[in-house]
């Protein structure tokens, strides 16, 4: 076991960790780390506890020190200075006329570099943009492309559930998401109600996947014919996934259709078999097109990566 803290940055969900060395670090104390980007302020998230040695990533650096004052001075600074330089980067990018979205602007701790976030359709060649960036800010310059999940997390919102959003709150990294997941929950296929802040699929959809893939394997499907424990047989109307209930129309009293619901233990049904493919409806354009764009997303942050 190794004894770690858990560290977070300002404009990165992740969590990082680091060797806490002699100091008795809580959630909620600020310290100085180094990174690869540079010497850092970071908010400590997870104090001072041990985790596994395979979950660290080796060598574990060790915190420089607590923050002081004067480092949250420092700190303050930096936020207002990239006030000013978002506003510089805008107009740049307007004087190059280039076709980008710039979100966020962010200091290094220690000076040594400035970033900035942009989002854009395509590639963009900004080269002559970042030396005429590096001739103002004297320093070094590292535009950074991102996309439309990330540039939710960094502005942060409200979601259609009444609370901040997952990505800007909470998730470190974004998991990758399918409409398979939305029919999964029986959830309306309706782009629009299953669809994030960001346009892309809610990120919530994965949260609840193995529990309705492990509830539906034990329910029949919509259309098969079942037995129930009364000697009757019929034809599945509905199911209740959470409740794990079933409406069943059977034959009574001759000719008598009548619809009754049964626990799922009261029936008898072949093994659930892979549902066919609905018939095509008004959203199904708009389904690919999301669809398509999730799996574009996904290789593009794939290709970002490697």
């Amino acid at each position: 076991m190794t004894k770690v803290i858990g560290v977070r940055f300002r404009k990165a969900g992740k969590v990082y960790y680091f060797s806490p060395g002699d100091n008795e670090i809580k959630a909620g104390n600020h310290v100085i780390v180094e990174t690869a980007r540079g010497v850092e302020y970071g908010y400590v998230v997870l104090g001072n506890h041990e985790v596994e040695d395979k979950k660290v990533i080796q060598p574990l650096k060790p915190v420089i020190r607590m923050a002081t004052e004067a480092d949250e001075e420092t700190e303050k600074r930096n936020r207002e200075r990239e006030k000013e330089a978002y506003k510089i980067c805008l107009e740049k990018i307007k004087k190059h006329g280039l076709e980008m979205k710039l979100i966020d602007t962010e200091y290094t701790f220690d000076n040594n570099k400035v970033l900035f976030y942009f989002t854009a359709d395509g590639r963009i060649d900004f080269r002559e943009l970042v030396k005429d960036l590096a001739s103002v800010f004297k320093t070094r310059i590292e535009l950074r492309q991102i996309g439309v999940r990330d540039e939710t997390k960094i502005v942060g919102g409200i979601g259609i559930c009444g609370r901040p959003l997952c990505c800007a709150s909470y998730l470190s990294e974004f998991i990758p998401v399918s409409i398979k997941m939305a029919k999964e929950q029986n959830l309306s296929l309706n782009p629009t109600k299953i669809s994030g802040v960001c346009g892309r699929l809610m990120c919530c959809l994965k949260y609840e996947e193995e529990t309705y893939e492990e509830l539906n394997s034990k329910l029949p499907n919509i259309g098969d014919f079942v037995t129930t424990d009364d000697g009757l047989k019929g034809e599945v109307h509905s199911v209740s996934i959470l409740r794990q209930l079933v409406k069943v129309v059977v034959t009574v009293n001759g000719d008598e259709k009548e619809i009754r619901e049964y626990k799922v233990g009261q029936l008898r049904f072949r093994p659930r078999k892979k549902k066919e493919k609905g018939a095509a409806n008004a959203n199904d354009a708009e389904l690919k097109q999301l669809e398509a764009l999730e799996k574009k997303e996904g290789k593009s942050k794939l290709d970002d990566e490697n």
